[in-house]
């Protein structure tokens, strides 16, 4: 936790509002972790030694039993949107995917600051995922121009998608999304909204150096353009991929026959049985 900063953690935890429903969660969680006989959490040991060493001498029973989405099977059929087959046509490692999940929408005049980034960014090719009122909110001079050499989805199959030789993701930073990049090795780009996205995005950037924090914490035009030339283009940026690479291969290697993954998981069923 010594990289992390108070700021990082959600308001209502430590100032705010301390009766928001994510706080009331928090403490709830708190109060029945002590008791559970295991508690098992979407990531590998590999990833966060230190943590879970710590978590051991607190709790009954702590395993990692991830990344899941590892074992996830992918979609069946070319998909009705056609990402993957654009993706195919793209020049490997060279292309940027924005993707913010179903929940966080960024606001209008971050929206376009993002999309002026992106316009603007050197001629990388780009996938996003947004809905279509989200995409109203973009001027349609933008659209025009961001669809010149990108593709604007409804939904993309993220697992899919960063399988594929992509660049960078450009996201919210969710643990889902840190863990599937982290299982392709892809480097991330992370404007945190709330929960743990803050604390998440502390991990990417100054823990396992496999990623940025956007600028300020908002997406502006310039903040966007030198976040993406950063990644793509400087020393920082290959530095990256090769941090992510090795933990995606200690990611896979988490799901061997003597994996840590594997050994947590039979634990678990073990522990279910006997329960």
């Amino acid at each position: 936790m010594s990289k992390h900063r108070l700021w990082d953690l959600q308001e209502g935890i430590l100032i705010g509002n301390l009766e928001s429903p994510f706080y009331r969660m928090l403490h709830r969680m708190g109060q029945m972790l002590s008791r559970a006989a295991a508690v098992f959490i979407n990531s590998f040991e590999e990833m966060e030694p230190a943590t879970m060493e710590h978590m051991r001498s607190k709790l009954k029973i702590s395993l990692t039993v991830g990344p899941i989405t590892i074992l996830a099977p992918p979609p069946s059929g070319p998909g009705k949107t056609g990402c993957l087959a654009w993706l195919d046509r793209q020049k490997p490692c060279s292309m940027v995917y924005v993707g913010f999940g179903s929940v966080v929408t960024p606001r209008p005049p971050e929206l376009i600051a993002l999309a002026e980034g992106l316009e603007a960014s050197g001629g990388a090719p780009f996938l996003w995922s947004l809905r279509d009122d989200v995409k109203a909110q973009l001027p349609v001079r933008l659209v025009e121009l961001t669809q010149e050499r990108g593709m604007l989805v409804l939904w993309v199959p993220q697992r899919c998608v960063l399988d594929h030789p992509v660049a960078v993701l450009i996201t919210h930073g969710g643990w889902n999304s840190v863990v599937e990049s982290i299982s392709s090795g892809v480097p991330l780009i992370s404007r945190p909204f709330f929960g743990d996205q803050k604390m998440n995005a502390r991990l990417v950037s100054g823990v396992w150096g496999i990623g940025v924090t956007i600028r300020a914490g908002v997406f502006t035009r310039e903040g966007v353009m030198d976040a993406l030339d950063l990644v793509l283009s400087k020393d920082e940026g290959k530095k990256m991929r090769e941090k992510g690479g090795t933990l995606r291969e200690l990611a896979r290697k988490a799901f061997g026959p003597e994996g840590s993954t594997t050994l947590h998981f039979t634990t678990l069923l073990e522990t279910v049985c006997r329960r």
